[in-house]
């Protein structure tokens, strides 16, 4: 039995489509990758492909899937992720393109600013990437320094003046946290399920151009294949970039 059949997922199949067309098998996370894909099947059927979705819960079996061939690709990370996978996995995974930013805002329910007190505390995610990308926002405000290393932690602050506590949890439990913690450093993907928006509800919002961008990641050697070429280019489509921008209403941001 492969990994693919073991795998905790739900396979998106559409019938009704032309048995001759090339199977395309894409892993995605639930929300709101699999959307996205969904809203470019049709065009994709058109092409001669016939696009199967199958999303997961799980931050590592879509890769591994990647790298066993099970899957064609895979849609739900950004690139430091991506890279610190390959190094802790000894995988061959490469980035073909940047489709959207999911970004990081501060939420609070007991607080109207980012402007914490001494001894406040702030939940962060405890995934090595999202972990630093939340602190280098806290030390963007001035309110900590932290080393300059690639991957940072609570150990790496060298300034706290105001003596902040990082409660350090998984991404699915911050927005449960806000009942508990002054603040909540949460990614749009999560903060979407729990029906909060960083333009609305965020105390900060970053830019399209942040590294942080999710992207369309293949195993090394297939990133000309055709039928990858041809998911890019649907993805990265006007089309595309306005489904985004009116269905998500600044959750998420085109990179394109």
């Amino acid at each position: 039995m492969t990994l693919f059949t073991k795998a905790f997922c739900i396979a998106t199949l559409f019938t009704g489509f032309a048995s001759a067309n090339e199977e395309l098998k894409v892993g995605s996370s639930i929300t709101p990758h699999a959307d996205i894909l969904r809203f470019i099947k049709p065009k994709l059927q058109k092409q001669g492909y016939d696009l199967k979705i199958y999303e997961f819960n799980d931050g590592v079996i879509p890769n591994v899937m990647v790298e066993n061939g099970e899957l064609d690709a895979n849609y739900f990370q950004h690139e430091p992720y991506l890279k610190e996978f390959n190094q802790r996995q000894s995988t061959h995974l490469v980035k073909v393109a940047s489709i959207h930013i999911e970004p990081m805002a501060v939420y609070s329910k007991k607080h109207k600013e980012f402007n914490p007190e001494e001894g406040q505390n702030i939940s962060i995610p405890n995934n090595p990437t999202n972990e630093s990308r939340a602190l280098r926002i806290v030390a963007s405000k001035g309110l900590i320094e932290i080393k300059d290393n690639e991957l940072i932690t609570p150990l790496d602050i060298t300034k706290n003046p105001k003596k902040l506590k990082f409660v350090e949890l998984k991404d699915t439990q911050l927005t449960r946290s806000l009942d508990d913690v002054d603040y909540s450093l949460i990614n749009s993907n999560f903060a979407i399920l729990a029906g909060l928006n960083p333009v609305k509800d965020g105390f900060y919002t970053e830019s399209k151009y942040s590294e942080y961008g999710n992207i369309i990641a293949v195993k090394e050697g297939n990133e000309n294949l055709p039928k990858i070429k041809a998911l890019v280019k649907a993805l990265q489509s006007d089309e595309v970039k306005k489904f985004i921008e009116e269905k998500y209403q600044g959750a998420l941001i085109p990179t394109f």
